[in-house]
């Protein structure tokens, strides 16, 4: 254990640096300051927060740390429901929208989110024991495994349950593009949001603040209001992120974030393997250990007939269009009309625009993206004998060309 601790040390040590610039490039020096401007008092500093994680880490080179049981992983993700649903009826009550003894409900909030603290150590033992042990039973440790064969994992899985920091992003309102992301604080709210965005787009922009479900500090920034599932494909996620830095594929994608080689096809690449590995090994996990007999939320929108993804397919296709015919007004107002579609049926999307697209279209495999890369990647996986096969091919690429060749 201690060594484990030693090495999560030296690596936030070499991380550190890199996240330091994730602040990345805006289009223009004024631009930059008018954001800067806008963001200032509620930017998020990774540099202090990296440093203060250093300091927590080293302070668990002397604790055993919290005894992993089944009771208290039921516990923790029981009381996670039942603090979402109190929260709703919370903000119901207040809102005058339904009646209930607000005062017992505070309470029992109160209780319930003080019981999960408690128990959040134990739960980030859990995640980081079943994810360092499902990678290993896929032959994947270390981003130089391949070369040589040392069976080490590295870098250390290392999980810290939160709320996650927010997310702004800037596109060009005449095309599809993130030209500027800012790591905000955790605690905003919807008006926060509202107005900082209202701001920014005064600037002759489209810009979003995004609600993040994790991030890939060191340790990873996972949300701590999830189920299993989730924080299982997340923190698996966000491990990749920090294994494939340490390869060709990913080191391109650090100089993209840190605005000195920008390259959309390569951001696009790296988050869509991460999201395929974490998915596909976070459900063998899942399956393995937690599996339970719930009917999820795609089933039953599934089963209502409505389709998501295929909308959501269809929306950036003609939002395209109109950019591409430069009609961007015209695409604005179309996307807003569909938004409040999304919400008629179930989907309560806060704003639908360019930067909407902009990050989560990285994702290739999201309904929202319209890059071929995905198909790619997916028929590349079904070539491969094995998931670290692929994993292995995949690592070594530096370009999209490389993945073209590579199915070719």
């Amino acid at each position: 254990m201690i060594e484990s601790r030693c090495k999560r040390i030296l690596l936030a040590a070499i991380v550190l640096p890199i996240f330091s610039l994730l602040a990345g490039c805006a289009p223009a020096r004024d631009f930059n300051s008018q954001l800067r401007e806008i963001t200032e008092s509620y930017r998020f500093d990774l540099v202090e927060w990296e440093f203060n994680a250093l300091i927590r880490e080293a302070g668990k080179l002397f604790s055993h740390g919290p005894e992993i049981t089944d009771n208290a992983t039921t516990a923790y993700f029981t009381n996670v429901e039942r603090i979402k649903r109190l929260e709703s009826y919370i903000e119901a009550i207040k809102a005058g929208k339904r009646q209930g003894d607000l005062a017992s409900l505070e309470n029992e909030l109160g209780e319930r989110q003080r019981r999960n603290s408690a128990l959040a150590g134990t739960i980030e033992r859990v995640l980081e024991t079943r994810i360092r042990e499902g990678f290993s039973r896929q032959g994947i440790f270390n981003p130089l495994d391949k070369y040589i064969n040392i069976e080490i994992g590295f870098p250390p899985v290392n999980v810290h349950l939160a709320g996650p920091p927010h997310l702004l992003v800037v596109s060009p309102r005449d095309r599809i593009d993130s030209i500027r992301e800012v790591t905000l604080l955790p605690d905003m709210s919807v008006a926060d949001m509202e107005g900082i965005e209202a701001e920014i787009d005064s600037l002759g922009v489209s810009s979003l603040v995004v609600n993040l479900g994790g991030i890939s500090t060191y340790p990873s920034y996972v949300m701590d209001r999830a189920d299993i599932r989730f924080m299982l494909n997340t923190a698996g996620e966000e491990w990749l992120h920090q294994y494939l830095a340490f390869t060709p594929l990913g080191f391109r994608y650090v100089l993209d974030l840190a605005g000195i080689r920008r390259d959309y096809d390569i951001a696009t690449m790296n988050e869509t393997v991460a999201g395929m590995v974490s998915k596909e090994i976070g459900g063998i996990i899942y399956e393995e250990y937690f599996a339970e007999s719930k009917t999820d939320l795609t089933e039953q929108n599934s089963e209502s007939g409505f389709d998501f993804n295929k909308e959501m397919r269809e929306i950036r296709k003609a939002v395209d269009e109109y950019l591409a015919r430069g009609e961007v007004e015209e695409a604005e107002e179309f996307m807003e009309q569909k938004r409040q579609y999304l919400v008629e049926n179930g989907y309560n999307i806060r704003k639908l625009n360019q930067a909407y697209f902009a990050f989560h279209g990285a994702y290739a495999d999201s309904p929202t993206s319209i890059s071929p890369i995905g198909v790619e990647l997916k028929e590349l996986r079904s070539r491969s004998a094995s998931l670290k096969e692929f994993l292995d091919t995949v690592t070594g690429m530096t370009g999209r060309q490389d993945l073209a060749e590579s199915i070719q």
